[in-house]
């Protein structure tokens, strides 16, 4: 596990968008930053105008700007790689798919870290599966329960990638001390599942989340499971969870 300032956070705020801690942009929907203004300001030498220009580009989709964010990815300031991250986030590309998982590697700041598994589930890549699992296994549990997010990202790519991340999720949906990250992963699980043939990975991971519904300590844990299987849809799944409900063993 990572031990810096970060580690801290407190479960509760482990949901928060990467940028909530950050002060919000000054612009309203009819006025947003002209991108050609600030492009030129992401290589600018002060902090402050490569800061407006990064948040600038949280809100903009802008392509020509993602070489220069991907850049300040490894900036100095830790304010300026969160909105690096998120503003790839915003304009994903496989240009930064990279980049990202090299600063999630060696970023020691967890709210980067943060935003980085967020832009990563964005960037819809199977590259990012080893280092999102990695992350959800032993960074903090902000993090953790972002990663569970983008790995259910995974199912807007092919049949393997849908089968590789549903291991690592079922393990923490088992495992993870905090209930947050578990009910993330149940989630993640049912939306997976939705893109799965009627199989044995598919009957397992069914399986997983039932027995969150059955055995989690959490009630929103519980919940969480719940609803993952009835948007499934899967008969045997529904059938199990009327019988539980019906014996009064939840």
């Amino acid at each position: 596990m990572y031990d810096d300032d970060a580690s801290v956070l407190d479960p509760a705020i482990a949901a928060d968008s990467p940028l909530d801690h950050l002060e919000a942009i000054d612009v309203s929907e009819d006025d947003k930053p002209d991108p050609d203004v600030m492009l030129p300001l992401l290589d600018a030498s002060d902090n402050q105008q490569r800061m407006l220009a990064t948040r600038a580009f949280c809100e903009l989709e802008e392509p020509r700007a993602v070489p220069q964010l991907i850049n300040l990815l490894s900036d100095t300031c830790p304010l300026i790689r969160v909105s690096a991250a998120y503003a790839l986030g915003r304009n994903p590309s496989p240009l930064a798919v990279d980049a990202l998982i090299m600063q999630l590697e060696q970023d020691l700041n967890g709210y980067v870290r943060k935003g980085l598994v967020w832009a990563l589930g964005n960037c819809r890549d199977r590259r990012s599966l080893t280092p999102l699992t990695h992350a959800l296994r032993t960074d903090i549990s902000a993090v953790r329960l972002w990663a569970a997010s983008a790995l259910a990202q995974m199912a807007n790519l092919d049949y393997e990638s849908v089968i590789a991340a549903i291991p690592p999720l079922i393990e923490a949906l088992r495992r993870d001390p905090v209930a947050a990250v578990r009910s993330n992963c149940a989630w993640a699980i049912g939306l997976l599942c939705r893109e799965l043939p009627s199989n044995v990975i598919y009957a397992t991971a069914i399986d997983a989340i039932i027995e969150a519904f059955a055995e989690d300590e959490d009630m929103g844990v519980r919940d969480d499971a719940r609803l993952a299987v009835l948007k499934v849809g899967d008969p045997r799944g529904l059938q199990v969870i009327e019988e539980i409900e019906q014996d009064g063993l939840v």
